[in-house]
């Protein structure tokens, strides 16, 4: 199976994306990562207004095999939980770059993404090549 890396985003080694615009970041996880899960069933994500901080934890993804930890690529307000993907979390594999994205934050102004990684270097990391 081919999986995509879209070009536009950046990524976490704890397989975190993030596609910043302006000062709103769009936070998701990759497709890499919801294929090693499996089955999606259930996601905690964070409540409007809460605060993010980059590197913590903001949330938790469950699927049958494994419950792993949401990692923040960037500091800022959340201002917009995707609720479709917190009631049908098993839809996250079905378009995790579009529809699926979990989160999207208001940055604090002059957030760099200096430490995370371009789809080039993720795809190297995860497939090892």
């Amino acid at each position: 199976m081919s999986l995509e890396y879209p070009e536009d985003l950046k990524y976490l080694d704890s397989h975190e994306y993030v596609r910043l615009e302006g000062e709103i970041a769009t936070i998701g996880i990759s497709a890499f990562a919801i294929d090693q899960l499996g089955d999606i069933v259930y996601l905690e994500l964070p409540s409007d207004g809460d605060a993010l901080e980059k590197g913590e934890r903001f949330g938790t993804v469950e699927s049958v095999k494994a419950v792993e930890e949401l990692i923040s690529p960037i500091s800022g307000t959340v201002i917009e939980v995707n609720k479709a993907m917190e009631e049908a979390p098993e839809e996250l594999a079905e378009d995790p770059y579009g529809e699926g994205w979990l989160v999207k934050v208001r940055t604090a102004s002059g957030e760099d993404l200096s430490e995370t990684l371009s789809a080039q270097e993720y795809r190297e990391q995860v497939e090892g090549h």
